[in-house]
């Protein structure tokens, strides 16, 4: 094959290639309390009726054995897929005492609601940060023909590509957002578990899997960088904090300056005015408690 064959061939990449094209549907089931009575039957004509002639004793036989082979418990919250010779011949849902065909393959599958929670993966977020990171997902088979046939293990299936989706949404935020509305992975728990939520239902839906939900339960920055960012979170903790104790002192001084003015308490120059407001923003914004000192001259002393 020459290599602009190779470039022109249809690509294998997907799974249009690989799919397993089945779906569910019911299988034929009576009640087994009837394939009982079959059995039963048997034996009274083996037991009566065919000593006499051995010559049809096997046809007996072999009916009840065909019978009990065919009976299946399906228990609440699970179902029995039937397998006839390598095709796929229908699910029982219902739970109960049935009687399927015989010489069938049954595979119990549980239509119970689960739940995981992934490994604690480290994935650097949006801005290149290692962070440690796991969810929990909660999810349930609504599909048990293609949970059996479309997939290899559909448990593994689930946890692998619940693990890989946790791993690309992590990668396309940042871990803290900053004080804009960016989407980020503490700050924005709901939409990121919603955006993860999407992408491991797309994931897993062709193994008959749905997602009831998907929640965080671990975030962090890793430990070799979790120092560092423990002080960045701080200092700008620090920030914030003083941004606020400026912007309020300011104002007090503001309104000082308006009540003396109104008030006609006492007349400032310029020189004293900026004395006093630099006073007052000394003892608003202060760490410790202010010493005061008393003057007892004249105030242009």
């Amino acid at each position: 094959m020459t290599a602009d064959q190779t470039t022109s061939s249809p690509g294998r990449v997907g799974l249009q290639s690989a799919r397993v094209d089945i779906a569910e549907r019911r299988a034929l089931a009576v009640s087994g309390w009837l394939g009982v009575v079959v059995v039963l039957a048997c034996g009274w004509v083996v037991w009566h009726i065919a000593p006499g002639r051995s010559g049809w004793l096997w046809l007996p036989i072999l009916i009840a054995v065909l019978v009990v082979t065919s009976l299946v418990i399906v228990a609440p919250g699970q179902t029995a897929v039937v397998q006839f010779f390598g095709s796929y011949v229908g699910t029982v849902r219902r739970a109960g005492f049935w009687c399927v065909l015989p010489l069938t393959v049954r595979r119990s599958v549980s239509l119970r609601v689960r739940n995981f929670e992934t490994s604690h993966l480290k994935v650097n977020d949006a801005d290149g940060n290692p962070v440690d990171i796991a969810a929990i997902v909660v999810w349930q088979v609504v599909d048990t023909a293609r949970s059996t046939y479309a997939v290899d293990s559909y448990r593994d299936f689930v946890t692998v590509q619940s693990e890989s989706a946790l791993r690309h949404v992590a990668t396309s935020h940042p871990y803290d957002g900053g004080d804009g509305d960016a989407v980020s992975l503490r700050g924005s728990t709901d939409l990121v578990s919603g955006e993860l939520a999407t992408e491991v239902a797309e994931r897993v839906a062709v193994a008959g899997v749905e997602i009831v939900e998907v929640r965080i339960s671990h975030l962090a920055y890793s430990q070799e960088i979790a120092q560092a960012m423990l002080r960045r979170q701080q200092a700008s903790a620090v920030v914030a904090a003083r941004s606020r104790i400026v912007d309020g002192a300011v104002g007090m001084v503001e309104m000082a300056l308006t009540r003396l003015a109104e008030g006609n308490i006492v007349e400032l120059d310029e020189e004293r005015k900026a004395s006093m407001v630099s006073n007052l923003m000394v003892v608003l914004c202060g760490d410790q408690p202010a010493t005061p000192i008393v003057n007892a001259g004249s105030l242009y002393a």
